[in-house]
């Protein structure tokens, strides 16, 4: 029988006319990896924020660890990690000496200590590097020990804010791979988000927050099954002609694309070579056939890519306190 170590209901959080957190409902079983995903502005780190005491609710309740976050701060922040998108090392320390503060402030000593810091470097694999300074690290290597840090005190759940963001490909596998080894021989339940869609694959569960409400919550392969039928994008020269065709021919619901179209559909396989002999000569100039990804839930769901909202993540934010404003 699984434990659920992270329950909120209808938690809140409001700043004036802008309502960042809308009334979630959530539930994280213990020693899942949970995915936590959406556009900027939409509430993850508010979210975040909230279940780690740094942020008080404007109303609903949320239990982290068995505790309530308002009521036993303390008692939550003791069975928590805590790694910011930020790098807070400090590194004109050692690898050793980082942990070894961190450690001393959840009220470790002595040989217990010790014993900590050495099976989480070992596990993040940077033990032999325990006497370097940090500032000679690789930001990979950094982003590990920071990982190793969160895990000293021995959390029952730890909370990863974009782990991987600004690394490389290799060194985010390397970052992953490390992830899936704390949860194996630790068993800590692993909180995080990301930008990286093909990282959410590695997750037991994914929820997605939207204008500061979950609109999705299940496994990738579930969710990957709300995407009806393959994923066609086409590169054409007259998209409102194309679009014409398909809506009228075919009856698909056809999403705008820079110089091209997307649609989802059954069968692709099948319609491609119907379409291709109706077309006029040079409509068409290129075809991409996918099954879905959580690209296309992400994009089906938010309207969005993970990539487009990048841009600004401020423009959201300024959207919803329009919004809030005129229904008020």
């Amino acid at each position: 029988m699984t434990t659920a170590v992270i329950i909120t209901e209808k938690l809140t959080k409001s700043y004036g006319n802008l309502l960042a957190v809308d009334g979630i409902d959530l539930w994280v079983n213990e020693g899942e990896i949970f995915g936590f995903l959406g556009p900027n502005g939409a509430g993850k780190t508010t979210t975040i924020h909230m279940l780690c005491t740094l942020l008080k609710p404007t109303r609903g309740h949320a239990r982290v660890a068995g505790f309530d976050v308002c009521k036993q701060p303390k008692l939550v922040r003791q069975n928590i990690g805590l790694v910011f998108q930020a790098p807070t090392l400090d590194e004109n320390l050692t690898a050793y000496e980082n942990l070894s503060f961190h450690g001393m402030i959840y009220g470790l000593t002595g040989k217990f200590l010790a014993a900590r810091i050495k099976e989480a470097m070992n596990l993040a694999l940077l033990w032999d590097r325990r006497n370097d300074l940090v500032k000679t690290f690789s930001g990979g290597m950094k982003r590990r020990l920071e990982i190793a840090r969160g895990l000293v005190h021995l959390p029952r759940i730890l909370f990863l804010d974009e782990p991987t963001l600004g690394l490389d490909p290799q060194t985010r596998k390397h970052v992953w791979e490390y992830i899936g080894r704390t949860r194996r021989e630790t068993g800590t339940t692993i909180f995080m988000t990301t930008h990286y869609m093909d990282e959410a694959e590695n997750c037991d569960r994914i929820a997605i927050i939207d204008h500061g409400r979950i609109i999705a919550c299940d496994t990738p392969p579930n969710l990957k099954q709300t995407v009806r039928g393959d994923v066609v994008e086409i590169l054409t020269n007259d998209s409102r002609a194309l679009e014409e065709l398909l809506r009228e021919n075919f009856r698909l619901q056809v999403e705008s694309l820079e110089n091209g179209l997307r649609f989802e559909v059954q069968h692709a396989d099948e319609l491609l070579p119907v379409l291709l002999q109706q077309t006029a000569a040079g409509l068409i100039r290129k075809v991409n056939l996918s099954k879905p990804t959580l690209d296309d839930v992400f994009l089906r769901l938010t309207g969005k890519t993970i990539r487009e909202e990048d841009a600004n993540p401020m423009d959201e934010v300024r959207r919803r306190i329009g919004v809030r404003a005129r229904r008020g």
